[in-house]
């Protein structure tokens, strides 16, 4: 039975440079460093880099919440991300948008005030 949503996993080239750019976009050191992965827990869950992969926009997309995705869509562009999918509503105050980060991975964003914490198992 599937319990919901574990690890997200990207692919990156240099996983040195990987580790520097996802430690300062998520303002967070990874909990798990070794040469093979390099593991972030984000709200619970968790944020995988494996390196010397191949990196894509393509295949499952998933979206990390954000409180503003404005803000979080600019500061990704900032450190250097580039725009997928600029901030868009999709119904019901739910925001979403996109942004390839430097390695060529796709990396969604939600802003969603109707997920509920207590909900995740």
């Amino acid at each position: 039975m599937i319990l919901g949503m574990r690890t997200v996993i990207y692919p990156v080239p240099d996983l040195d440079a990987a580790k520097r750019w996802y430690s300062t976009m998520l303002e967070l050191p990874p909990y798990f460093d070794e040469p093979f992965y390099v593991g972030f827990t984000v709200g619970g869950f968790e944020l995988g880099l494996l390196p010397n992969a191949q990196p894509g926009i393509t295949g499952p997309q998933p979206l990390w919440g954000v409180k503003d995705i404005a803000v979080a869509y600019a500061r990704m562009l900032a450190l250097g991300a580039t725009s997928l999918e600029p901030v868009v509503e999709v119904g019901e105050g739910i925001k979403v948008a996109a942004v390839k980060d430097p390695f060529g991975n796709r990396f969604g964003l939600i802003e969603n005030s109707h997920f509920n914490l207590k909900d995740v198992r």
